[in-house]
């Protein structure tokens, strides 16, 4: 009988097991809130959209677009280059700075949580929550 019971929950749990979040379902606009983690640095919480397009040349890299919303309005801040991991449904990126600034996306169903960390120590020093917009 524990044979069955087993075989029975193996046939239920492993096709969740291979199921990750695919590009397509990446793309699109983000928007939440992007959070200081580093007490008196130039750092400032912010409302941001982000918007996410395939990159055509490679189908595992995106293009996201970032922008700060003011007074109602889109501030763009800057584009990052992300590779995306299906398997573990997360994107990582590098910026072009000194500073050696690295961001990591973990995406889940239509919410995503970031992180960016700087320097050769890898201080935490934003987190994001986001949500997929719809209608934008």
């Amino acid at each position: 009988m524990r044979i069955i019971l087993a075989v029975a929950l193996m046939a239920v749990a492993i096709p969740a097991w291979g199921k990750g979040t695919s590009v397509k379902d990446v793309i699109g606009s983000w928007e939440g809130e992007s959070k200081c983690t580093v007490p008196d640095s130039p750092c400032h919480d912010e409302h941001v959209l982000v918007q996410i397009a395939q990159d055509k040349s490679d189908p595992w890299q995106l293009k996201v677009d970032a922008y700060k919303i003011v007074d109602g309005a889109p501030d763009f801040m800057g584009t990052l280059t992300c590779h995306f991991h299906s398997g573990v449904s997360a994107m990582s990126c590098t910026g072009n700075t000194s500073q050696q600034d690295d961001w990591e996306f973990q995406i889940s169903g239509d919410s995503m949580t970031g992180r960016l960390t700087v320097g050769s120590d890898k201080t935490l020093y934003r987190r994001l929550s986001l949500h997929k917009a719809t209608g934008k």
